[in-house]
C-alpha cells in the first residue's frame, strides 16, 4: 500500500516538473511572441477566446496566459473586454490537459515515444542552453516526462483499485457529489495546478478508482480550484489585475454551478457525442469530453453577458486615481453645440485646477503627505488631461463661430500649466530630504516664512473664487520672487558661515525653486481661467471634497 502511495506522490512529482519545463522552455522560445499574439489577436472578442485557447493549449498552463494577459491590461494593451475573451479561451484551452491524459488510453507504449522525446530535448537544451533550441528542447523534454508522470499515476491508480472498496468512493447523493467537489477544489489549492488536479482524477477514473460520476464532479472542483491561484496572483495588486481576475472566478463559477446542475445530463450527453465522433469508450475519454463540453458551454453563457460583467468590473475595485481621473463634464452629446462644449471644457478645467492646487499644497506641506496619495492625484491629472485633449480635438473637427475657436488654444494651456504644476509637486515631494537638511540656525525661520507665503498665494490663486483679482495675484507673485531672491542670498551667506552644509546646497535651492516654479503656475492656471471664463465654486468644492477636504497644510511650517 505504501509503495503504491509512494508511486503516485511519484507520478505526481514527474506532472507537476513536466507541465513547469513545458511553460517556462515554451516562454523561453516565444519571447515576445506570446506577448504579440495575446495582443495583436484580440481585435474582436472572439479572436481573443481563439487567442487564449490557441496560447493556453500550448504552454499548458491557463494561470501563465491570466498573469500574462493581467500584464497587457496594466501597460494598457488591452482593455478589459479583450481581456476578458482571453480568459474565456484560457479556460478552454487547459482542458487540451485532460486529451494529453487520455491519449494515455489509447493502448501506446508510452516509453516508445516519451523517453526518446526526454532524451532529444535534453540534447538540444544541453547543445544551446540560453538559446531558443534550448528552450525548445526543454519543452520536448517536458512532454517526454508529462506522458511519464501520467502514465506512473494510472499504474498507481489501478493498483490501488485492486486493494480497495471502490463502492465507498462512488458519490452518494448531492452530499457526495458536493464532497468530490470539494476534493477537485482542494487538490487544485494545494498543487496550485488545475492541470495536477485533473491528471489525477482520470488518472484515477482509468484506473478504476473512482465512479466516473465522481471524478466528473471532481474535474468541475479543479475547475473551480484553479481560481485561486489567480486570487492569490493579485493580493496587493492593481485594480485591473483584480478585475480580470474577478472575471475568472466569475466564469469559472457560472461554469461549474451550470455543469453541476447539469452533471447526469452532461454525462449522458457526452457518452452519446463520444460514440457518435467514434471515440474509445473508455473513462478518461469520457471526462476530458466532458471537460470540454462544460467549459464550452461556460463561454456560450457567459458571451452576451461580457459587455455588463466588463461594465459592472470597472465599477469595482477602483482607486482614488481613477475616481478622480473621471471627467465629469466631457460628455461627446454636446460636441455638436459648441457653447455647451465650451461651458463643458470650462468646468472640468476648473475641476482639474482644483485637484492641481490640492495636490500642490499637499506637495508643499514639508510634515508630508504620503507619496502614495500624491501619486494618485498625479495620476487623476494625467488621466483628466488626456481626456481634456482628446475632447479638444474632437471639438476642433466641427465647424466652430470664431470666438469659441480662440478659446481652445488657451484650454490647452491651462492644461500644460496643471500638468507642470504635477510635475513639479512630484518632484518636490521626492525631494523634501533636500530642505529638511538645511532647516537649521536662522535658516529654518527664512525657508518657513518663504514657503508659507508660497502657500498662502497657491491658496489664493482659486479659480472658483468669484472674487479672483488676475492683477492682485500678479502683484503678490512679484512679491514671492522677491522673497526667493532674498532666501537665497540669506542660504548663500548661511553656507559661507558653515550654518548649512555647503554640499547639499544647491538641491534644497533646486527644490526651494521648484516651489516658486508651483506657485507660479497656480497663478497662471488663475489668470487664463479668470480670462476664458472660471468655473464656479461648486466645481473647486466638489473637486475639495473627493480629495478630503482643501483646507491645505498648516500655515505654521516651523512645528
Amino acid at each position: 500500500m505504501l509503495n503504491l502511495v509512494g508511486t503516485a506522490l511519484g507520478g505526481l512529482g514527474l506532472f507537476l516538473l513536466a507541465v513547469s519545463m513545458i511553460t517556462d522552455g515554451l516562454k523561453l522560445a516565444a519571447g515576445d511572441a506570446l506577448r504579440d499574439i495575446l495582443a495583436r489577436s484580440t481585435a474582436t472578442r472572439l479572436r481573443g477566446v481563439a487567442s487564449g485557447i490557441a496560447v493556453t493549449g500550448l504552454v499548458q498552463s491557463s494561470s501563465a496566459v491570466t498573469v500574462a494577459t493581467i500584464g497587457f491590461v496594466n501597460a494598457g494593451l488591452l482593455n478589459l473586454g479583450q481581456a476578458l475573451g482571453i480568459v474565456y479561451g484560457a479556460n478552454v484551452g487547459t482542458t487540451m490537459t485532460g486529451w494529453l491524459v487520455a491519449a494515455i488510453g489509447f493502448k501506446f507504449e508510452v516509453a516508445t515515444f516519451a523517453l526518446p522525446m526526454i532524451g532529444a530535448g535534453m540534447v538540444a537544451r544541453l547543445l544551446g542552453q540560453t538559446t531558443r533550441l534550448g528552450a525548445c528542447g526543454e519543452a520536448l523534454a517536458g512532454f517526454g516526462l508529462f506522458f511519464i508522470g501520467v502514465d506512473v499515476l494510472r499504474g498507481a491508480f489501478e493498483g490501488l483499485a485492486a486493494t480497495r472498496d471502490l463502492g465507498a468512493l462512488a458519490p452518494h447523493g448531492v452530499i457526495g457529489v458536493l464532497a468530490c467537489v470539494g476534493f477537485g477544489f482542494f487538490m487544485t489549492l494545494v498543487t496550485q495546478s488545475s492541470s495536477a488536479a485533473i491528471a489525477i482524477t482520470l488518472s484515477a477514473a482509468s484506473g478504476g478508482m473512482v465512479a466516473l460520476e465522481a471524478a466528473a464532479a471532481t474535474v468541475i472542483g479543479a475547475n473551480l480550484g484553479t481560481t485561486s491561484t489567480a486570487a492569490l496572483a493579485v493580493i496587493g495588486a492593481t485594480p485591473n489585475a483584480r478585475r480580470v481576475a474577478a472575471a475568472h472566478v466569475v466564469f469559472n463559477a457560472v461554469t461549474g454551478l451550470v455543469a453541476l446542475g447539469l452533471l447526469p445530463l452532461m454525462l449522458g450527453a457526452v457518452r452519446l457525442a463520444g460514440h457518435a465522433l467514434a471515440l474509445t469508450d473508455a473513462p478518461a475519454v469520457t471526462l476530458a469530453l466532458f471537460h470540454t463540453v462544460f467549459n464550452v458551454l461556460g463561454v456560450a453563457l457567459m458571451w452576451p453577458l461580457t459587455g455588463r460583467l466588463a461594465g459592472f468590473l470597472r465599477g469595482r475595485f477602483r482607486t482614488t486615481a481613477e475616481t478622480l481621473g473621471q471627467p465629469l463634464h466631457l460628455d461627446d452629446n454636446v460636441l455638436a453645440t459648441p457653447a455647451l462644449a465650451l461651458d463643458a471644457l470650462r468646468l472640468e478645467l476648473g475641476r482639474m485646477a482644483a485637484i492641481g492646487r490640492r495636490h500642490a499644497l499637499d506637495a508643499l506641506d514639508l510634515v508630508g503627505a504620503p507619496l502614495a496619495a500624491l501619486d494618485e492625484q498625479r495620476q487623476a491629472l494625467a488621466a483628466l488631461g488626456g481626456a481634456l485633449e482628446r475632447f479638444v480635438a474632437r471639438l476642433e473637427r466641427e465647424r466652430l463661430p470664431e470666438d469659441p475657436a480662440r478659446r481652445l488654444p488657451t484650454a490647452l494651456r491651462v492644461n500644460a500649466y496643471i500638468e507642470e504644476v504635477a510635475a513639479l509637486a512630484q518632484q518636490l515631494a521626492a525631494r523634501r530630504g533636500d530642505v529638511e537638511r538645511i532647516r537649521r540656525g536662522y535658516v529654518k525661520a527664512a525657508i518657513d516664512e518663504f514657503l508659507a507665503a508660497t502657500i498662502a498665494l497657491v491658496r489664493r490663486a482659486d479659480c472658483g473664487d468669484s472674487e479672483l483679482d488676475a492683477a492682485v495675484l500678479e502683484a503678490e507673485y512679484a512679491s514671492l520672487r522677491t522673497r526667493w531672491h532674498d532666501l537665497k542670498g540669506v542660504l548663500l551667506e548661511a553656507a559661507s558661515e558653515d550654518v548649512v552644509p555647503v554640499t547639499g546646497l544647491n538641491a534644497a535651492l533646486d527644490s526651494l525653486r521648484m516651489a516658486l516654479r508651483i506657485a507660479e503656475q497656480n497663478v497662471k492656471v488663475a489668470q487664463r481661467l479668470a480670462r476664458y471664463g472660471s468655473a464656479p465654486a461648486a466645481v473647486a468644492a466638489m473637486a475639495g471634497a473627493a480629495l478630503g477636504g482643501d483646507d491645505g497644510p498648516p500655515d505654521d511650517l516651523a512645528a
